[in-house]
């Protein structure tokens, strides 16, 4: 792993921010455990649709630039830059935890979504083994699940996968916005290439598990010309559909993915950000729900338009939806299996 200097931008909830008076030392990965208090997170936003996630980490070292989880470091009086990338935190009680909510009387059998505020297949899992440890109890209470992740480890598990599929529901979504690997490897730099991506759509498919491709986050002026070509990969792999979000930089996400632009594309950078302008209104991001995860205008509606046809021409719009980022209903939260996540319906 080659890592970065150590780089933060200042954290709000911070009285102070230490500024280098000399060039910064090279950042190293920390490992810290914790036994947590809790474990399920329950969502609220509109924008996703399901309400109940699991994170057995926090932070994530593929390092993608555009992660719009870095912030929930600063919770934690950390940096949302390579602090995120490098100071991990496993729950090594989470399995427990999990079996716990599991069995209150008032768990009905609701979907979890594994990911949200960090990858559950990042490279710690292969020695922690925190995420298959919860997808067992989930195997064990017979509770559907959705997987959200860009890291190949994710095969390992395609057999457990397959049988919590057949018994409740399990479904995976793998993360592929770029198709070209040197670009990947600028803007995500530990995480896997998309050949390896595509390798582990395939293995899953194969295994009788229901794979999606998520192009996300889709970044105007630099990956939507990609579509066509993720797209066409994802179907020959086996990927049943295919969904997209627009690039979302909230709070310090924004310093963070604008140094790591310039720094590695600097001929690129102004014509993405100017791009992204586009979309955004004339800002660069967009908090509000129910837009955060789109975007508007001519440039936006020509990105969508190529993702629609891409994904009918590869037969991945088995869910038949007019726009592939669902807004989540209403919902009563006491019935059961009643979301759907990324074009999976739960309903039973």
């Amino acid at each position: 792993m080659r890592l970065r200097l150590v780089e933060n931008p200042p954290n709000p909830y911070l009285t102070q921010h230490v500024e280098w008076l000399e060039p910064p030392p090279p950042a190293r990965v920390e490992i810290y455990e914790e036994a947590s208090g809790s474990l399920l997170s329950r969502n609220e936003s509109p924008d996703l649709p399901f309400t109940w996630s699991v994170n057995p980490y926090r932070g994530c070292q593929h390092a993608c630039a555009y992660c719009y989880a870095r912030p929930y470091h600063e919770y934690l009086g950390l940096g949302a830059g390579t602090d995120f990338d490098t100071k991990l935190i496993v729950k090594t009680n989470a399995a427990d935890l999990l079996r716990k909510e599991f069995r209150k009387r008032t768990w009905k059998r609701e979907m979890v979504n594994f990911s949200g505020i960090t990858d559950c297949y990042q490279l710690i899992e292969a020695s922690y083994g925190i995420t298959r440890a919860c997808l067992e109890v989930c195997l064990e209470f017979a509770n559907p699940v959705t997987v959200a992740t860009k890291g190949f480890l994710v095969v390992r598990d395609a057999d457990l996968l397959a049988r919590l599929n057949a018994l409740a529901g399990a479904k995976v979504c793998i993360s592929i916005p770029f198709s070209d690997a040197e670009t990947a490897k600028l803007i995500e730099p530990q995480a896997p290439p998309p050949a390896r991506r595509f390798e582990a759509v395939r293995r899953l498919s194969e295994a009788g598990v229901p794979v999606s491709v998520l192009v996300a986050p889709l970044i105007p002026g630099l990956n939507d010309r990609d579509i066509p070509k993720i797209l066409e990969q994802a179907a020959a792999a086996g990927a049943r559909f295919a969904s997209y979000t627009a690039l979302r930089l909230p709070g310090s996400v924004e310093s963070v993915f604008i140094s790591r632009l310039r720094e590695v594309m600097p001929l690129r950078a102004d014509r993405v950000l100017n791009r992204l302008r586009d979309i955004r209104g004339g800002r660069l991001s967009e908090s509000r729900f129910g837009k955060r995860m789109r975007g508007s205008g001519t440039y936006w509606e020509s990105i969508r338009d190529l993702f629609v046809i891409s994904r009918k021409r590869y037969g991945l719009d088995k869910n038949d939806e007019s726009d592939p980022v669902p807004t989540r209903p209403v919902v009563d939260h006491r019935r059961a299996n009643e979301h759907v996540q990324l074009g999976f319906d739960f309903r039973r």
